[in-house]
């Protein structure tokens, strides 16, 4: 690798790496209200919201990746282009295509990166979330307790939290009353308890203090009362298998999952729809990064004594869009309205010739200037709001 890879690999680095763990946090901050919203309506822990926000990460970064990969290039061109340093690596014979060396070796690793995302990490990733979602509706966290309600439990387990403390790892003035399996029943008042996890994951450990005990058995004459400082009440929880298996949604399905139902002939043919549009958008997302580089040196080299940003903008704009697009695609291939594969395909060809044109008027067309029409259109509208503005100070004044 010689110097000038070198010195590129720099540029892009810096850029694309700030994009990628920017566009993730705010990503995460946007969720993490809303997960902590639902937490707190749940009576679950604050722990539970960054196990959840974890298993999100795979998703945004899905997203972030191609859009730090495309800014990160856009940006390093347009600082060599806006510094003069493109126009002497042009004068001493560097070609576009020599240039693109650096950013393409990023584009493979990251797309590798990305496709090992969407494709394995994902899925797994997303099932997690969506069985702690189920865990925490159901109280099979141990903490779905809400203070002041009466929460049941399976087996005829009741309980009822005057005040939580310490992300509810504290909890004061509690009632249990719990059935028994000879057709009594034990009630509890206890000063404060907490829950302790056991090897047992259909059960938790409610661990009590300073309280009182009574014991209603029918082999008893009277029910029988017991003042204890510590005591350890096994609660049952919902059992975990309850939960339905991976693969409810093809955001669970891995990409040879994807694969084999699509090509199912006994599966039926919504199925088969839905898992051809998922597999195809996935493959069409990761393929897309190949075209960024080339995107992001057409949009990054401003005219000649420029400086204007329309590029960053538009970049920005096609990749949004374009995304959309694939979204759509995918909704109307799993309709079965158009083939999945030419309705995630097709918008990907036609979106290549624009960004193969885009980057041969840059590279091959001498003074060529993709979106010149724009930069021209824009930069006349600027000198006229300018004017207006001047103008109107004049009177003023």
């Amino acid at each position: 690798m010689t110097s000038l890879d070198r010195y590129l690999a720099r540029l892009i680095a810096v850029p694309l790496f700030s994009t990628l763990i920017i566009s993730a946090m705010l990503l995460v901050l946007d969720r993490m209200l809303r997960l902590f919203d639902f937490v707190a309506t749940e009576g679950g822990p604050v722990s539970v919201v960054w196990q959840m926000l974890a298993n999100l990460l795979p998703e945004y970064l899905g997203l972030g990746i191609p859009i730090g990969l495309m800014l990160g290039i856009l940006l390093a061109f347009r600082r060599l282009a806006t510094s003069s340093e493109l126009d002497v690596l042009r004068a001493v014979g560097i070609s576009y295509n020599r240039m693109l060396l650096v950013p393409y070796l990023y584009a493979l690793g990251l797309a590798v990166v990305n496709l090992a995302i969407v494709g394995f990490i994902q899925p797994d990733a997303r099932y997690a979330y969506e069985r702690l979602r189920y865990e925490l509706r159901t109280g099979a966290l141990g903490a779905s307790i809400k203070v002041g309600d009466f929460t049941s439990f399976p087996n005829g387990a009741t309980v009822r939290i005057e005040s939580s403390q310490d992300e509810g790892r504290q909890l004061r003035g509690i009632f249990v009353h719990k059935d028994t399996a000879d057709g009594g029943s034990i009630a509890v008042n206890a000063q404060r308890g907490q829950f302790l996890g056991t090897d047992n994951p259909d059960e938790v450990i409610f661990r009590l203090f300073n309280g009182t005990l009574v014991n209603s058995d029918p082999r008893f004459v009277a029910p029988r009362v017991l003042t204890f400082t510590s005591h350890d009440l096994p609660i049952p929880l919902p059992r975990s298998e309850n939960f339905r298996n991976r693969g409810g949604r093809n955001l669970e399905l891995r990409l040879p999952e994807l694969a084999r139902i699509g090509a199912d002939p006994s599966a039926s043919a919504e199925l088969r729809n839905t898992s051809r549009a998922a597999f195809h958008f996935r493959l069409v997302e990761v393929a897309t990064m190949f075209l960024l580089p080339l995107l992001a040196v057409a949009l990054g080299v401003p005219p000649k004594r420029s400086s204007s940003a329309l590029g960053v903008f538009l970049a920005i704009v096609m990749i949004v869009t374009y995304h959309k697009i694939n979204e759509y695609g995918q909704s109307i291939g799993s309709l079965g309205r158009v083939d999945p594969a030419l309705a995630l395909w097709g918008p990907f060809v036609l979106f290549a010739a624009l960004v193969l044109w885009m980057y041969r008027t840059i590279a091959y067309v001498p003074g060529g200037q993709p979106i010149g029409l724009l930069e021209r259109l824009l930069d006349k509208a600027a000198k006229g709001l300018s004017g207006l503005f001047r103008r109107r100070a004049g009177i003023t004044g």
